[in-house]
């Protein structure tokens, strides 16, 4: 499609979920970079290698936390040359709204992103989901697998079980024990990396998206997060398609959702920073 018009913004940068990798953008990263994106897709810190080798050796998962995963992307960010849209899924979603209120980004998306610290809804589903890592104390300092019928509950409950088998088998990886702790019990913790100043007015305009079908980020909890935000002027916004997963990056339709959260940031990051000053949260 050519280069971006002068002055807008032309670079995204992308961050995984928990039990995901890079590997789970592919096809969103092609996507954006046959519209004329600069796209960047790191990896969370150690963890730059394939799915494969991460299964083989999963130390590096396990090595993981909010702090260090948040400063890596901090760091990423700052290094470039104009700020740029940031995306993130699940537990991505969620740093994704951290660096916002560190004043990173030009527009910033969560894709059905795990809770910031205050977010009080913990539905069944996502209970279930996380079972297989908070079941013991100990998996805090584990990388932690899914099994196949695991994989099949939580992010391929809308998929066929041959497709949520091919899934399982491409994409998934050991979960961040530390990680997932710390956000399951963000609400406990005073000093929480999962905490947000949810009030400021001077952040990067931020889109949640939620799936009606999302066993792990159910959209009650996007809706709640989202509803966090009511008290900034900032812009914020809660979208959700019914149907998704939280498989939605990869999941059979994963265009217009992509194609969505594109066409919101570049419009947003577009406007005048005075002119975001006008929260779209829903209400409780």
């Amino acid at each position: 499609m050519g280069a971006m018009p002068q002055g807008q913004v032309d670079t995204i940068v992308l961050i995984h979920g928990l039990w995901m990798t890079p590997r789970s953008w592919q096809r969103w990263i092609e996507r954006y970079t046959r519209r004329g994106m600069h796209v960047i897709a790191p990896a969370w810190p150690g963890m730059d290698r394939s799915v494969e080798q991460l299964r083989d050796d999963p130390s590096p998962i396990a090595e993981q936390s909010m702090a260090t995963i948040v400063a890596h992307y901090d760091k990423i960010i700052r290094a470039l040359p104009r700020p740029p849209i940031i995306m993130g899924h699940s537990f991505g979603g969620l740093f994704a709204q951290v660096l916002a209120d560190r004043g990173l980004g030009s527009a910033v998306v969560g894709v059905h992103p795990a809770a910031v610290k205050g977010v009080l809804k913990v539905p069944l589903s996502q209970l279930r989901s996380g079972f297989p890592i908070l079941r013991s104390p100990a998996n805090r300092s584990r990388a932690v697998p899914f099994t196949p019928d695991d994989f099949a509950y939580t992010f391929g409950n809308v998929l066929s079980r041959e497709d949520s088998d091919r899934a399982y088998q491409r994409y998934a990886v050991p979960g961040a024990g530390r990680v997932f702790f710390e956000g399951a019990f963000a609400n406990v913790d005073p000093r929480s990396p999962a905490r947000v100043d949810t009030t400021r007015d001077d952040r990067a305009p931020l889109l949640l998206l939620a799936g009606g079908a999302d066993h792990v980020v159910p959209a009650s909890v996007v809706r709640a997060n989202a509803a966090l935000y009511q008290k900034s002027r900032a812009l914020t916004a809660y979208q959700e398609f019914p149907g998704r997963s939280h498989f939605t990056v990869g999941q059979d339709g994963w265009e217009q959702v992509a194609d969505y959260a594109l066409d919101w940031a570049l419009r947003a990051a577009a406007l005048p920073r005075e002119a975001t000053i006008a929260s779209e949260a829903p209400r409780r």
